[in-house]
């Protein structure tokens, strides 16, 4: 029962954190617009982005998408992860410092746990 809640509370604060960055991709876009392929339309990214990210957070909060919306934040965790390691070994990375790129690297593996943990049976 407690760890029942456990997930449910984990899975909650993964759907916040999927709405914020929905949100900073609409008001903050030049932070992450370094991790975008040059040949990619980068507002065109962001607003789908945006939408992929606030639609799983959202479904979290709802009870009959909530497995769907974890298991959605599982994968779309697994293919931003290539573009973080790719971050960590260019010279100067595009958010911050080399340190400040470790651990953004070790936090979205702690995200992919989350997303899987609180959604397991």
């Amino acid at each position: 029962m407690i760890m029942k809640k456990i997930k449910l509370v984990i899975g909650w604060l993964m759907g916040v954190i999927l709405i914020l960055g929905a949100v900073g991709h609409i008001n903050s876009p030049e932070v992450s617009s370094g991790f975008i392929p040059d040949f990619l339309p980068k507002q065109l990214v962001h607003i789908a982005a945006a939408i992929v990210e606030a639609a799983l957070g959202i479904g979290v909060f709802i009870k009959p998408y909530r497995k769907k919306a974890l298991y959605g934040i599982f994968i779309l965790m697994i293919l931003f992860l290539p573009l973080h390691v790719i971050d960590l070994f260019r010279e100067t990375p595009i958010i911050g410092s080399q340190t400040a790129a470790i651990i953004r690297v070790l936090i979205h593996f702690v995200f992919i746990f989350l997303a899987w943990f609180s959604n397991k049976e």
